[in-house]
């Protein structure tokens, strides 16, 4: 007998398990069901749908043409040298098999919350809390990292005014997002198309100012193939925006049509810009120039003989940067939403605004996280911390698409096999003090899941 969605129940077992799964995935994500998902706050409702392709697309680019491509050139060229361009190649691959593990399994779970709902979904509670604990321990760290790149780039003068700027940008960003997902892709448009054309300035620059040189490329690695992998891993921090797009399930109208065309789109938007940008900046300045600098693309500007061009760079990084942590206060809070519906994080954080239809607690809570942060610790080496936690979650989003039915899937399972193997093999090899961290703040969440649900199962029998 069909369904009321017109769904019939297939005949073999396993698709039989398969398809009460998504019936009861269906039942419980339901907007106005009468069974709310567990510890969802009843007064907030659902998110609205707004969004079509374009917009997705602008918010995902939004998302990647940020501080990665001002900040992340120059600690890759000291990992590998030139060869940050065969690690810059790397890290695309491995971030379009995880694009589309993340479109597929969006087109199937259309709701907020990411990875943390797929892994929850395909692979267990356990696995679902990682991946949403990765996101978003080491996503906040970025927003904090993107608030200090803004201040460099907009007020280069003394540290403490940098954080009150770098403060104060957080605060103004949540406050936009507070008021709607339609204000905050209205802004990103304008942030996405003045970052483009200062980078578009930038490189026509390098190329006119006569010091651009192949002899630059000489050399080709002083890494090795381990230093290409880790400049792979860190050049990962610029192109993982794309999150930001399967995150935003509940405000796409027609998800499953919108999601996996815009994910892809937006990726390859985004490679494009990055490989030429990473070209021309180490044709001006090359390997040794872009990893002394603090900021990379200055220096090549700089190197080229288009000093006057500063200026631009300076006003592409303030306007990237805003971009990606505009992007970024969303993303957040709405994974910190579905975590807090599942009780993974307070129920507090489940809270809908009544009138704007954003998750307001959540991204209330993250900015004064951020906000201390930035005017509390120096987080210029937080791009391989923040990898470290980005990477891990992407290998839960492949490890889950790679069980994903037959009739579910849009791309070959051999694509989740080289996303999840990649995103391994560059988590170990990021910078050790990268990884000591991720290993001690992801033993911290497990730790404290373990605790609070043993304290809910003695409560519960006593």
């Amino acid at each position: 007998m069909p369904q009321p969605d017109g769904r019939r129940p297939p005949s073999a077992p396993d698709e039989q398990a398969e398809w009460e799964r998504r019936l009861a995935f269906d039942q419980r994500s339901a907007p106005g069901d009468s069974d709310q998902r567990e510890g969802q706050d009843e007064r907030g409702g659902g998110l609205a749908r707004r969004l079509g392709t374009g917009d997705a697309v602008v918010v995902g680019l939004g998302s990647m043409i940020g501080a990665g491509v001002f900040a992340a050139f120059g600690p890759a060229a000291r990992a590998a040298g030139t060869g940050l361009l065969i690690g810059l190649v790397v890290a695309a691959v491995i971030a379009y098999c995880n694009a589309v593990a993340s479109a597929q399994l969006a087109a199937a779970y259309p709701v907020s919350g990411g990875t943390y709902i797929y892994g929850r979904e395909r692979l267990g509670h356990w696995w679902g809390f990682i991946a949403g604990w990765g996101f978003v321990v080491g996503k906040t760290a970025s927003c904090a990292a993107m608030a200090l790149t803004f201040a460099s780039y907009a007020v280069p003068g003394p540290w403490w005014a940098q954080r009150i700027v770098a403060v104060a940008g957080v605060l103004a960003l949540a406050a936009l997002n507070y008021r709607g997902v339609t204000k905050t892709v209205l802004l990103t448009r304008v942030l996405v198309a003045t970052s483009l054309t200062a980078l578009a300035v930038v490189v026509i620059g390098i190329a006119a100012g006569g010091g651009a040189s192949t002899a630059h490329l000489d050399g080709w690695t002083t890494g090795g193939a381990y230093g290409i992998l880790q400049s792979a891993g860190l050049l990962f921090f610029a192109f993982a925006g794309y999150a930001r797009i399967a995150t935003m399930g509940e405000e796409v109208r027609d998800p499953r049509r919108v999601i996996p065309r815009a994910i892809p789109i937006a990726l390859f938007l985004a490679v494009a810009v990055y490989m030429v940008v990473g070209v021309a900046a180490l044709l001006a300045a090359g390997p040794d120039g872009l990893g002394d600098a603090s900021a990379p693309l200055t220096a090549a500007v700089d190197a080229a003989g288009s000093s006057a061009l500063a200026p631009v760079v300076r006003i592409g990084g303030a306007m990237a940067a805003l971009g990606a942590l505009l992007a970024l206060i969303a993303g957040i809070g709405r994974t910190g939403l579905a975590m807090a519906r599942h009780r993974d994080l307070p129920g507090w954080l489940a809270a809908v605004h009544p009138r704007y239809r954003v998750p307001h607690h959540a991204e209330v809570a993250l900015a004064v996280v951020v906000g201390v942060l930035v005017a509390t610790v120096d987080l210029r080496g937080v791009i391989g911390f923040s990898s470290f936690g980005v990477l891990v979650y992407y290998a839960i989003a492949n490890a889950s698409a790679l069980t994903q039915p037959a009739s579910d899937r849009r791309w070959p399972r051999s694509l989740n096999v080289l996303g999840l193997a990649g995103c391994v093999t560059l988590v170990v090899t990021l910078p050790w003090q990268s990884v000591l961290a991720g290993v001690i703040m992801f033993t911290l969440g497990l730790a404290g899941r373990w605790l609070v649900l043993h304290r809910r199962q003695a409560e519960a029998l006593s």
